[in-house]
């Protein structure tokens, strides 16, 4: 799963929150180095994406994408599943998802210090163009994938992986909406487990 997943399944907590949204930024016992409840945040962002990575349902949307992006699929996924999330957005959350964004990039603006510099650069970018929100028009998801696309060492292909996305819209959505919800029932079991 991608950033709007990790926040999103981090519920109201916003210490858990912040967390869950900097796990891959912060390696190894890095984490030491944060509070308890960002701390916590870091733990459920690994254990998001040891459950989705293991499982079979979005090993099927990886193994599509494999041929053609190689070691890159798990990434293209994570950005097609947040898409699935932020364009079905109402099925999933009460909350308007421009003010669910919103609220986020002005949460991790107060809290800059507390945050990796790269998560600060990156941060920058997203709040400016509005990533999260944008993941669910084609056009948004374009460009998130064509920036990563820029960055990457290699020729990476994710410039062109929204094309994959409507070529096979409705399988990929069938394996996100199968997903989604064992994901969601993971994660609340592992937030009652913290309480």
């Amino acid at each position: 799963m991608n950033f709007l997943a990790h926040l999103y399944l981090s519920g109201d907590n916003e210490q858990l929150q912040l967390g869950n949204f900097i796990g891959d930024f912060v390696k190894g016992n890095q984490v030491e180095s944060f509070n308890k409840e960002i701390k916590e945040g870091i733990k459920l962002h690994r254990k998001i994406d040891d459950f989705t990575d293991t499982n079979e349902i979005v090993l099927r949307s990886k193994v599509r994408l494999r041929p053609k992006y190689r070691h890159y699929s798990p990434v293209i996924v994570d950005m097609y599943y947040d898409h699935f999330l932020a364009a079905n957005w109402t099925e999933y959350a009460e909350i308007d998802l421009k003010k669910f964004t919103t609220d986020f990039y002005q949460l991790a603006d107060k809290h800059k210090e507390a945050l990796p510099h790269k998560v600060n650069e990156m941060l920058g970018h997203m709040s400016a163009t509005d990533w999260l929100y944008n993941y669910q028009f084609i056009e948004g998801l374009d460009r998130a994938l064509s920036g990563m696309a820029r960055r990457t060492r290699f020729d990476s292909g994710m410039d062109r992986a929204s094309r994959d996305l409507q070529d096979q819209y409705g399988a990929f959505k069938k394996e996100f909406t199968e997903f989604f919800p064992l994901l969601i029932e993971f994660v609340n079991q592992e937030i009652n487990d913290l309480s």
